[in-house]
């Protein structure tokens, strides 16, 4: 698939509004949104939807940055994942979900220290605009407050647009790339969802969560609950949703009785009023 500079500009501008988004205190910067994105402009949403699930599923334990590590940012497996994914799809040797996840985890890895100098570039934005609002020099502060902003919009949209129209290239060198080791990347990219919920049990599980995670570990691998697949036709327009019953990680239907459980152990919390307790006395107490 050749993608246009229409396309390009699009995606560009795309990343430009998710990367810079967060900053706004809008959800855009994750791989879901991102990929969702680049399946509209590029008309393959099912396979979008797919790298970004897949991804995402990896990301939240990326996200938890233990230990006070820089995560991996999205914008890899987001646009630059989806867009292997997407370039590749009538290709013999197509990249699947699974191998875009892992060929773009170092894109991810580069550009969270691209986003790291851009914060480091900015420290001094708060204080600059803070001394322009003391002085009454309100354009000065609206550039100082809103510096940021721009900043990782214009690198969102390089970003965007450098993949963007860079997969003419990738998909020739991906076109290289040996059965053999595809199958590797593929079997890496299913083992980082693992990895990324292992990141998360290491930082939030206690002893009293323990049964629920065996639990939904048995419910997912041996039980086979219904999923809901999305389905699609030869030229990869959604036509709809069907169920199935699969072995495998049949996450909403684990996540319903998650929350099953979740809302009974909520209504079987007693509701404690808090009593204050006043101390008899007058201010001068304090001064014996």
């Amino acid at each position: 698939m050749t993608i246009s500079l229409f396309q390009a500009i699009l995606i560009g501008l795309w990343t430009a509004f998710c990367f810079s988004g967060m900053l706004l205190g809008l959800y855009t910067n994750r791989c879901i949104v991102l990929s969702f994105g680049v399946g509209i402009i590029l008309g393959d949403i099912p396979t979008a939807l797919a790298v970004g699930a897949i991804s995402e599923l990896a990301y939240m334990g990326f996200g938890v940055g233990a230990g006070g590590t820089v995560p991996p940012n999205p914008i890899g497996p987001g646009i630059f994942g989806t867009l292997m994914a997407i370039t590749t799809v009538a290709a013999k040797d197509k990249i699947t979900p699974e191998a875009a996840l892992a060929l773009s985890t170092p894109i991810a890895v580069g550009i969270q220290f691209i986003q790291t100098a851009v914060y480091t570039a900015f420290a001094g934005a708060p204080g600059a605009a803070k001394k322009a609002l003391q002085n009454g020099d309100f354009k000065k502060f609206k550039i100082a407050a809103n510096g940021t902003i721009w900043a990782f919009a214009a690198v969102g949209f390089i970003l965007g647009i450098t993949g963007a129209l860079s997969m003419d290239t990738l998909t020739k060198l991906f076109a290289m790339i040996p059965p053999v080791l595809l199958n590797g990347l593929t079997l890496a990219g299913k083992m980082l969802p693992a990895i990324g919920f292992a990141m998360i049990l290491s930082v939030m599980a206690k002893k009293e969560l323990i049964p629920y995670i065996i639990l939904g570990y048995v419910l997912a691998v041996y039980f086979g609950l219904p999923v809901l697949t999305p389905t699609a036709n030869e030229a990869g327009v959604l036509t709809g949703i069907s169920t199935g019953s699969v072995v495998g990680i049949p996450t909403i239907g684990v996540a319903l009785i998650a929350t099953i459980f979740a809302l009974i152990d909520i209504y079987k919390k007693p509701t404690t009023s808090v009593v204050e307790n006043e101390s008899e006395g007058d201010d001068h107490d304090d001064w014996i």
